[in-house]
């Protein structure tokens, strides 16, 4: 299978949930107007491409349609191939041009980083690079081990220390070892962990730090893996790592599993960080370098890989000539859409009247222990006024006299004497 039908299968859930819908959107127009853009902005936006990005298509597909005095609504398909094709370029290379060069890979736990690691060695040592790995990942669980585990596969080497050791100091160490056996390339899996961004920086300004005063004229690359799958979550990571540990790239995985895929387009936009790589499978050759154009045209093909046919719709069969009433392309999405608003609201709803019953409930019983407790210091104090008043040093003995009239009967009893 060839490097473009990787990409094309990865991206199938993509091409059916967002650029097979915007072909049949086309399809319904018979001319190009506000409307079509408007429909066709609300489809970018629901495949997680984001209001920016998706406005700022639209404002270039419409500046385009102008300039070229295009009024056919098929050609929109065209120029919306063209444009996502210039917005993705420029960045994607990755620079390993020194001797050794030297790649920091970061991410939060169960994006796939170690995994992409292991994978990454595998493409230099299969392109004859000699590859060693740095475990500086020390706090994470089983990290050490499962890189190990993927050095063996890759044919890479690896260093390491035990868990909770320094990771600068494993750095340093892999930065020593490459050297003396004339590696090319340097992965290291340093932390991605961004609930203590202080921390977070400090270590990666510790490493940086390494690198610099061992290694001050090679080429460095920091990476940052993310899961498609998480749709717009991955820009707000993209977001918080940037100004953590200024990234240089993104390496965007599980592609092949999502709908999602067009926040690669979000990412490079709205945050101008470039995707260098994507994962399209689970096979150790999987992982491919990011190519805007072959990207693009994948998004834009059927099954085949032939472009999607934006033919005109022929003419839709109303109630009138026996067929159903015609529904534009966006109209059933959206109708669904509003029906699942209106079950998750009504389901809302029930679980607020629960909460509200809940805390009725323990408001009633959190009232009713303080009344009692009201009451027993009332009946408190009225003992002890009595007891002030009457000069009495003994209580009666209430099991013995005990009866139905409460404080008031014990106090009779005090008054005729009995508790004396």
């Amino acid at each position: 299978m060839g490097i473009f039908d990787k990409i094309k299968n990865g991206l199938k859930k993509t091409r059916d949930a967002l650029f097979g819908r915007i072909d049949k959107l086309l399809r319904s127009f018979t001319k190009i107007d506000d409307e079509l853009f408007e429909e066709l902005e609300e489809l970018l936006v629901m495949g997680d491409v984001g209001m920016y990005t998706a406005e700022k298509i639209c404002d270039e597909l419409r500046r385009k349609v102008k300039e070229g005095g295009i009024t056919d609504p098929r050609e929109i398909r065209r120029l919306l191939e063209e444009t996502v094709t210039e917005m993705l370029k420029g960045g994607q290379e990755l620079d390993t041009s020194t001797k050794p060069s030297i790649i920091l890979v970061i991410g939060v736990n169960g994006v796939g980083k170690t995994t992409t690691i292991g994978k990454l060695a595998a493409r230099f040592v299969r392109d004859g690079k000699k590859v060693v790995l740095a475990a500086a990942d020390t706090f994470r669980a089983a990290a050490i081990d499962q890189l190990e585990i993927w050095a063996e596969r890759s044919g890479a080497d690896i260093i390491k220390q035990n868990e909770g050791s320094d990771p600068a100091a494993v750095v340093f160490d892999a930065i020593s070892a490459a050297k003396a056996r004339g590696a090319d390339i340097i992965i290291a899996d340093t932390a991605g962990r961004l609930h203590n961004k202080k921390n977070l920086m400090a270590e990666l300004a510790k490493i940086n730090r390494i690198i610099d005063r061992e290694m001050p004229d090679s080429a460095k690359e920091v990476l940052l893996v993310l899961d498609a799958t998480t749709g717009q979550n991955a820009v707000n990571q993209t977001k918080e790592f940037k100004n953590a540990a200024g990234i240089t790239g993104i390496v965007l995985t599980k592609l092949d599993g999502t709908a999602k895929g067009g926040v690669v387009l979000a990412i490079k936009e709205e945050l101008d960080v470039p995707v260098k790589f994507i994962g399209v499978g689970e096979q150790i050759d999987d992982l491919q370098p990011f190519e805007p154009d072959e990207f693009a045209r994948a998004l834009f093909v059927d099954e085949d890989g032939e472009p999607m046919d934006t033919a005109p719709a022929e003419e839709e069969e109303t109630e009138e000539n026996g067929g159903e009433e015609y529904v534009p392309a966006t109209a059933a999405i959206w109708a669904q859409i509003d029906a699942e608003a209106e079950a998750e609201k009504q389901q809302q709803e029930e679980q607020r009247d629960e909460q509200a019953e809940r805390l009725a409930q323990e408001q009633a019983r959190l009232a009713a222990e303080k009344e009692k407790e009201e009451q027993q210091k009332r009946a408190a104090e009225r003992k002890e006024r009595a007891k002030s008043k009457y000069n009495w040093n003994t209580a009666p003995d209430t099991d013995d006299n005990a009866s139905d009239g409460g404080d008031d009967d014990w106090l009779q009893q005090w008054r005729s004497g009995s508790g004396q």
